[in-house]
């Protein structure tokens, strides 16, 4: 089995608070895949950032003083051009989910992982990451076509030091250009 995780594709970080250009180019691209991996009876499973609206006394808050995916505003949702009900949601109040890697890592028989999502350069390297260092054995991928970064420069680098990691970086674009190394 295939394992998909969709990284905080939340209306925020696509086209609320936090959002850019990138994120809202990519949605449907990640529609697409998450539509293929489902279709092949794999597994798909989307992280949710979410806060209290003590957001800004947190320590994150502190270092990025912009209020988002407070729970149950409308920014925290997944977007609903990419949400699939049925499939597992993990909330997090973290950049990386030690429940996700717990989670997956119960699963049986899992021959890859595969992020995608936002933001390339915090969450999905955060994941990615954890993901790896959970189970070093499976094969984990990032697809840079269904990534955005905070900026286009830190998605470059997020997607270089994943690769270096032995996170197997895909989908690359022209404007993606990954370090060999």
């Amino acid at each position: 089995m295939r394992v998909l995780v969709v990284t905080d594709m939340q209306n925020d970080f696509i086209d609320g608070s936090l959002g850019t250009k990138e994120a809202v180019e990519i949605v449907d691209a990640a529609k697409a895949k998450i539509d293929r991996y489902l279709k092949q009876g794999d597994t798909v499973i989307y992280t949710q950032d979410t806060h209290t609206e003590a957001y800004l006394q947190t320590q994150e808050g502190q270092n990025l003083p912009v209020e988002h995916c407070i729970k149950g505003t409308p920014g925290w949702e997944i977007s609903q051009s990419v949400y699939v009900s049925g499939c597992p949601v993990i909330e997090k109040p973290s950049f990386g989910s030690i429940e996700l890697a717990k989670f997956i890592a119960e699963m049986k028989d899992i021959e890859s992982i595969e992020l995608i999502g936002i933001c390339t350069d915090i969450c999905v390297i955060s994941n990615a990451m954890i993901l790896k260092a959970k189970m070093p054995e499976i094969p984990i991928f990032v697809d840079a076509s269904c990534c955005a970064g905070t900026t286009v420069e830190n998605h470059k680098n997020a997607l270089n030091a994943m690769k270096v990691c032995q996170i197997e970086v895909t989908g690359v674009k022209d404007h993606d250009v990954i370090n060999e190394i």
